[in-house]
């Protein structure tokens, strides 16, 4: 535009106006001797990005991809459902459950190849070990609670042992708690204090005082409670006493005759109920354990969201980031090619008005 000169004479116009239309000129000749690199660049990429992106990245994202792999015959001498070991099994199916984050053992039907349920029945070694248990035969020796010859030393002291007597001691209950007599002290304190006269003299009085007090306190209370404290229970034991010995440790031997007969009899029985007991405790634990280990293998154990997250981290860099971008600089390229025949058009028509003409065209 700034080499334009309209008021010119075609054969008279400037250098600037000229090299304009030379450069129309060249810019037509450059687009004839290269166009078809140009064509060539759009053609290539079109058919590779294109294409693939239909077939890959749409079919994927429809799940068409999938379907297309589980038409059987798609690839000869290939057989999903035959690789896997189960008809029925399909890429699609198993991309939706893996999507949920299902296990293995779900998403290629294991179990109708594997049966847990004949795998670990531990009924069948339960029969054998209750079987093996049955036979077994236990046997205590003997069990002696007393031998005879203590046998014969409790007959013996039991025959020799006198009730206790305590009459002697509930008649000293009711005699004097002290020794000597707190009124006869108390006299001869009173005695000595008018012989002694002065100060001494009625201290002396105070003391015998509180003596004939404390005399009377202590015979209206203590013989009562040692009456009620101690002759109560002497009492008792008296009565008690005099239970025959020999009748109580007869009674004793009898009972340890029973007990050890009573052990003699049950006590093999008793220990195999009790070994039985813990058996089938053990079973118990051992069915707690098969039930867990099959939950846990059928729906914890090697969960495939990982591999549907692959594929569809696969399908977003290859086609989000790759094929996005290529299909962006084929379609770019493709309307430069297009754009090519109306500029070269414009450029042969411009050059007229730019270059320096020999001929004036009136």
């Amino acid at each position: 535009p700034l080499g334009l000169e309209p008021g010119v004479l075609p054969t008279e116009r400037g250098c600037l106006s000229n090299t304009a239309g030379n450069f129309f000129m060249a810019g037509v000749g450059f687009s004839f001797i290269f166009s078809w690199l140009l064509m060539l660049m759009v053609l290539v990429p079109f058919v590779l990005g294109g294409n693939i992106y239909m077939l890959f990245c749409q079919s994927l994202r429809d799940q068409q991809l999938f379907e297309l792999l589980d038409t059987p015959g798609l690839i000869p001498n290939f057989n999903l459902s035959q690789v896997l070991g189960e008809d029925g099994t399909n890429i699609s199916e198993m991309y939706r459950q893996c999507q949920d984050n299902a296990a293995l053992w779900q998403t290629l039907h294991l179990d109708q190849r594997v049966s847990l349920d004949e795998l670990f029945n531990i009924t069948q070694y339960t029969a054998e070990i209750s079987a093996a248990f049955e036979k077994v035969n236990i046997t205590l020796s003997p069990i002696s609670l007393l031998s005879q010859s203590q046998k014969d030393l409790l007959l013996e002291a039991s025959s020799l042992g006198q009730p206790p007597d305590f009459a002697h001691s509930l008649a000293q209950l009711n005699q004097s708690v002290t020794h000597g007599s707190l009124l006869d002290l108390a006299t001869e304190l009173e005695l000595l204090a008018v012989e002694v006269g002065g100060g001494t003299k009625e201290q002396l009085e105070d003391e015998a005082r509180l003596l004939r007090e404390l005399a009377g306190e202590m015979n209206a209370s203590l013989p009562g409670l040692l009456v009620s404290g101690a002759g109560a229970p002497a009492q008792g034991l008296h009565r008690t006493g005099g239970v025959p010995a020999q009748v109580q440790t007869n009674a004793t031997l009898q009972r340890a005759e029973q007990t050890q007969a009573s052990l003699q009899t049950e006590t093999a029985t008793i220990v195999k109920n009790e070994t039985q007991a813990f058996l089938e405790q053990l079973l118990g634990f051992f069915e707690t354990y098969v039930a867990w280990a099959k939950s846990s293998l059928t729906r914890e154990v090697a969960r495939c969201k990982p591999v549907a997250q692959t594929v569809d981290s696969v399908e977003a860099m290859a086609c989000d980031y790759i094929l996005d971008s290529v299909n962006a600089f084929w379609f770019s390229l493709g309307w430069c090619t297009f754009l090519l025949l109306p500029s070269i058009v414009l450029a042969v028509r411009l050059a007229k008005f730019y270059r320096r003409m020999e001929v004036a065209d009136v």
